[in-house]
């Protein structure tokens, strides 16, 4: 038979904070306990003090009860019981003191010798050596007692008196512990571990039902949890389980028509190539294979462009999911010179300008941030790609790079500015959409470069400006960043340190 697992998780779940609660719940009670066993003895002790304070009180009194019933030069009878010529006429507090401890208190009066004149017979033979008083601890019929013992003048001379308490604290103390500490903590801990067992199984029932609902669903059942029907204190934990099924879901369907797109723009330069390669095949074959076959410039042209194409696409596309990849990752960020950045990215398109005969120029000032050094090499290279691109041969596009300390907080931005035919207010926010494409545009793109620059500014916490160029003319691709001096620290936290 195979076990379920799922339900050894429940039971793994219900047992481990009943575990929890339970040693979180004994411990203090364990320690109540030791405090209380140590208050009570101190209790005791302080009470067997005070017995004994009283028995040594009471000893001279026992003492002066002691009277003599026959001449002293009168003839006596030897008894080891008692001697008749000796009696007891006990003092108020004596016999108050015996009555209250009837069954639980003795005396005795004995002789130098120790030979018992009056009292009872169980008192032990204690023959003091001095006159101070001697305490010990006798145990007869199972009651410890607490015996003081002393020598003290008496009418019949100087006698040993002894006097037993039998209601000790100190003697009884454990037995008074154990019936009124440990038995009932001990009851209350065998209560407490029900109780925490029951509540626990059905505090944590709507948890559970919880966990096997979400267990049940199929990896594409992202749809939100009814936290309406979830404890109170549960109810954090279903709204953010929402949001992280929303984030996933949004993040799934992004995937979905990013693959879509994808899937769709690379068809017509794929279509292209295969057309191209399919004639050259056919004409291959009709000749033979004896004969060199010729093409024409114009082919060569068309191949070379839908090469190119594709390849650029397929960066475009690498470049689009490693930003989607950091937007959202815990990579370390690292210093960033952005004019050393823009001289860079000059220097790869100076070619491409000089064959559109374009005034490619850079206009750089110190500035640095923290980034992700090639997401921004990436974002710049889009955008001056992006003008270079659209701008008309004979046009003019410049790159720009400052900080702006006065701002707050401190900025640093790149900007890249041509006298294109720029892009109407309408249609900005638009172009930042992937593959989309101003209509009647005639030169080759994708539809990614500026998407993908804006991408990788919202992993930077920043965002795309597209404005509107100088003089009226063109488009101006603003990006602002946090200024930071050498060593990565901001300017602001620099300037008040």
């Amino acid at each position: 038979m195979r076990a379920n697992p799922e339900g050894r998780s429940a039971d793994g779940l219900i047992w481990g904070l009943q575990r929890r609660l339970l040693v979180l719940l004994f411990l203090p009670l364990g320690l109540v306990g030791l405090v209380s066993v140590y208050f009570h003895y101190q209790s005791a002790g302080t009470a067997s003090l005070q017995q004994d304070q009283q028995l040594l009180r009471l000893v001279p009194m026992l003492a002066d009860s002691v009277v003599v019933t026959l001449p002293r030069d009168a003839p006596r009878p030897i008894d080891i019981d008692a001697d008749p010529g000796l009696a007891l006429l006990l003092a108020p507090p004596v016999d108050e003191f015996l009555k209250e401890r009837e069954g639980y208190a003795g005396y005795g009066v004995m002789d130098a010798n120790g030979r018992l004149l009056i009292g009872d017979r169980w008192l032990p033979t204690v023959l003091p050596s001095t006159e101070d008083a001697e305490f010990l601890s006798v145990v007869d019929s199972g009651i410890t007692y607490r015996v003081v013992a002393q020598r003290s003048p008496t009418a019949a001379g100087e006698l040993i008196i002894m006097l037993a308490d039998g209601s000790d604290g100190r003697q009884q103390w454990l037995d008074t512990v154990l019936l009124r500490v440990v038995l009932p903590n001990l009851m209350l801990m065998l209560v407490v571990a029900v109780a925490v067992t029951w509540a626990v199984s059905r505090a944590l029932r709507p948890l559970i039902d919880l966990k096997e609902a979400v267990e049940r669903r199929s990896p594409r059942d992202l749809s939100p949890i009814d936290a309406e029907s979830a404890p109170a204190e549960v109810r954090p934990l279903v709204s953010s389980l929402n949001r992280l099924f929303s984030l996933v879901n949004d993040q799934t369907q992004a995937q979905r028509r990013f693959v879509a797109d994808a899937a769709h723009q690379l068809r017509t330069p794929l279509a292209g190539l295969q057309a191209q390669v399919e004639a050259w095949s056919q004409a291959a074959r009709s000749m033979g294979g004896a004969e060199a076959l010729s093409l024409r410039v114009e082919q060569v042209h068309r191949l070379r462009d839908a090469t190119r194409r594709t390849s650029q696409l397929a960066n475009q596309l690498l470049a689009l999911s490693r930003a989607d990849s950091v937007s959202a990752s815990t990579h370390p960020m690292e210093q960033v010179d952005l004019q050393e950045l823009c001289e860079n990215i000059l220097a790869l398109y100076l070619d491409a300008a000089a064959d559109k005969q374009m005034d490619l120029g850079l206009e750089a000032a110190p500035a640095q941030t923290r980034g992700h050094a090639w997401l921004l090499r990436e974002l710049l290279i889009n955008i001056v790609d992006n003008a270079v691109k659209y701008t008309p041969p004979g046009g003019r596009i410049t790159l720009r790079c400052g900080q702006d300390l006065a701002a707050e907080p401190p900025q640093a931005w790149i900007e890249v500015e041509d006298d294109g035919p720029g892009i109407a207010e309408d249609e900005r926010q638009r172009v930042l959409e992937r593959f989309y494409r101003l209509p009647g545009t005639q030169a080759d793109g994708n539809g990614l470069g500026l998407a993908i620059a804006d991408e990788i500014a919202r992993s930077h916490h920043t965002q795309l400006q597209l404005l509107t160029g100088g003089n009226g003319r063109g488009l101006r691709v603003r990006v602002v960043f946090e200024a930071v001096r050498a060593g990565g620290r901001p300017v602001r936290e620099s300037s008040e340190g």
